[in-house]
């Protein structure tokens, strides 16, 4: 199966054929008529800089020389750098046209249209990661936490990828300057080649190194940090359905489990009314475990990596481990299951649901499991 619906121009003359690409996809017509500011997008539109962008991509010696499946995932990360630009472009005061976060936008619309088409999951997910961060080598080498920020992207995102996504966006635009910013992006793979994070992630001492040092500012990432972790904490992270309980119940039977949705029933909360109450329960559940050093589950969605966070620093103020355990089903099968459930998410609330998903990555734990119904999915 081909991970994308459309066709990957081949060596024997590397053209694009844009009528079968927006046969695949309709939705880059949404893309035309978005406006964009003259001084960084002197050549039109949102859909004019996004055929350039693609075409420099396919004159790059750089992108015919990697393999069929990158060459497709690169394109694919192309075509959809700038798609959540329609819904976040504004005019200022002045008349200048912004699109202030479209990068992070982006990201969440292309990992809830890839998962509904049926994109395997790896492929997926570094489409999604590069564009997310596919602005990132045009100045990371000019802030004053370039080191932090490179190691984590790296944890998501190759950074040859992410340089060569970069160098076909400057290309695909008319704009002041153009050689300083391709400067800018030969600085930063020089920079990743000697961090040693160029096409793969940057390693740490030890699972736990990494933890302190994405968790601790001014960490040295070569230390290996002292292991004084008492017990472990597994985080479940995933969509309504998707199999988390299912899971549970095969993997760890036996263990203590905080469960949010048990929570709300024991206190009589609706899932969409006021849930301070089960946070606060939910807390004060797992504190218990962790003063006891004692290992246990915190079973919910956990979709965000901002609500991960929270949950991450309390497990390590008690030096607890955290596992993440992220669990996914194909989409025709999640809905299935949901409407399976004893408790069924209305598919309106599932869908703001995906709006707002973001996949764990090893920044985040020490160690996170990717378990992808019908696709083998690694962690580390």
């Amino acid at each position: 199966m081909e991970p994308f619906p459309f066709p990957i121009p081949e060596p024997d003359d590397w053209r694009l054929d844009w009528e079968a690409l927006v046969a695949a996809w309709p939705w880059l017509r949404s893309l035309a008529g978005c406006p964009q500011d003259p001084v960084h997008h002197a050549e039109g539109d949102v859909w004019v800089h996004t055929r350039m962008v693609c075409e420099a991509m396919a004159a790059l010696p750089g992108w015919r020389g990697r393999d069929a499946e990158e060459r497709a995932l690169l394109l694919a990360a192309a075509l959809l750098h700038d798609v959540a630009k329609p819904a976040t472009t504004r005019s200022d005061a002045e008349g200048r046209v912004t699109a202030p976060g479209h990068s992070r936008r982006g990201e969440l619309m292309t990992r809830g249209m890839l998962w509904r088409m049926g994109v395997p999951f790896q492929v997926r997910e570094q489409v999604a990661a590069l564009v997310r961060h596919h602005q990132y080598p045009f100045y990371l080498v000019e802030r004053e936490d370039s080191q932090r920020v490179l190691y984590q992207l790296s944890q998501s995102t190759r950074c040859d990828h992410l340089a060569l996504l970069a160098e076909s966006d400057l290309r695909g635009r008319v704009c002041e300057d153009p050689g300083r910013v391709l400067d800018a992006i030969a600085l930063f793979t020089e920079y990743a080649s000697g961090e040693r994070c160029l096409d793969q992630p940057r390693a740490f001492p030890s699972d736990h190194s990494r933890v302190a040092y994405f968790h601790h500012q001014g960490r040295d990432p070569e230390h290996l940090a002292y292991d004084d972790t008492r017990c472990e904490m597994v985080l479940l992270s995933g969509l309504p359905g998707s199999g988390k309980d299912t899971w549970l119940a095969r993997n760890f039977p036996g263990w203590p489990v905080v469960c949010l949705d048990d929570l709300r029933e024991e206190l009589g909360v609706d899932p969409s009314g006021e849930q301070g109450a089960v946070v606060q329960r939910s807390k004060e559940l797992a504190r218990g475990h962790l003063r006891a050093a004692r290992s246990f589950v915190w079973n919910a969605t956990n979709l965000t990596r901002k609500r991960r966070g929270q949950l991450v620093a309390l497990a390590r103020a008690y030096s607890a481990r955290v596992r993440i355990v992220y669990i996914e089903a194909p989409h025709a099968v999640l809905l299935a299951q949901n409407r399976a459930r004893r408790r069924v998410v209305p598919e309106r609330v599932l869908a703001r649901m995906v709006d707002q998903w973001e996949v764990p990555d090893r920044s985040e734990a020490h160690e996170v499991e990717y378990v992808v119904q019908g696709e083998r999915a690694d962690g580390g």
